[in-house]
This record gives C-alpha cells, sequence and structure tokens, in this order.
C-alpha cells in the first residue's frame, strides 16, 4: 500500500495540520516507509507458531507473577449512584450527545 501525495494532503486536512511541500514530501516517504516495513512483517510465514506470553519467554523461561482474580471490595452500587441525577435499573442514565 502506497500513498500518493494526495492522501497526506487529505490526512493532513482531517488533522487539521498545515503542512509545508517538504514537511509533505517527508511526510509522505516516512509513511511509505513504515507501510514497507508492515509489509514485508506480513509477509513472514508464522502458520503454527505459538504466541508467546512475554518478549524474553523466546529466549528464556518466564514465569509470570500473577496474583489470583478474587473480590477485594463489597458491591457498592447503590451508593455510588446515589449522587447521580438519573439512574434506572442499575445503570447511569445521561442525555444524548449525538444527534
Amino acid at each position: 500500500m502506497a500513498l500518493t501525495p494526495q492522501d497526506i494532503g487529505r490526512i493532513a486536512n482531517l488533522a487539521r495540520l498545515e503542512l509545508s511541500s517538504e514537511e509533505s514530501e517527508r511526510m509522505l516517504t516516512q509513511l511509505n516507509g513504515f507501510f514497507d516495513v508492515v509489509e514485508q512483517m506480513r509477509a513472514v510465514d508464522t502458520a503454527g507458531i505459538e504466541p508467546l506470553s512475554h518478549p524474553v519467554a523466546a529466549i528464556q523461561d518466564v514465569a509470570l507473577r500473577l496474583r489470583d482474580d478474587v473480590v477485594s471490595e463489597p458491591n457498592q452500587r447503590e451508593a455510588n449512584q446515589q449522587s447521580a441525577p438519573a439512574v434506572e435499573r442499575g445503570l447511569f442514565l445521561v442525555p444524548k450527545v449525538i444527534e
């Protein structure tokens, strides 16, 4: 996937950026270089390779220090919702913000 100067202009417009022509060229080169690296990574056959749980696991055994997932505080939903202007069936009601 290669970007064109028009793509850079559109992206800059959407991001509300004003780029000079040399900045636009530099962005085009950098973004296309990034997409080239992504394409090279996508070309690597990873079939049958298990994902790593930690980056260092590729070179040594790593034991993750995980704590037990236990409830440590009581449910205080009603107390937390007492100050809310509107609540229905345990959910906060808010005004619609998208028209």
